[in-house]
């Protein structure tokens, strides 16, 4: 993805958020729509997780992240603090890469 591509999405992003307003006239949206935009935001982040995690460029590639990401999947799970997640994770991409890359 090129910078201009991440700049104009960047700026059609702000556009939509700004027009909202305008189009509905300060009227709140129904009650159905709340729900279906609350309810996309958590499928939309765990995408971008897993494509971020499991390509390389155009390439699926499985390294050392996808276990690093399960594993901090799991602690936040088990209700683990930010630090300790980050920590744990990153130990476990750590080792994982000193091991299979040699």
């Amino acid at each position: 993805m090129t910078w201009t591509a991440i700049f104009a999405l960047a700026a059609g992003v702000y556009a939509m958020k700004a027009l909202g307003p305008i189009i509905t006239r300060g009227r709140d949206l129904p009650a159905r729509w709340q729900a279906v935009t609350g309810l996309v935001a958590v499928p939309m982040l765990a995408a971008l997780i897993v494509v971020q995690t499991v390509t390389d460029g155009p390439r699926f590639v499985l390294d050392p992240r996808l276990p690093a990401v399960a594993v901090a999947g799991v602690a936040v799970w088990r209700g683990a603090s930010l630090g300790s997640t980050v920590v744990v994770a990153a130990a476990t991409s750590a080792v994982l890469h000193m091991v299979f890359t040699r």
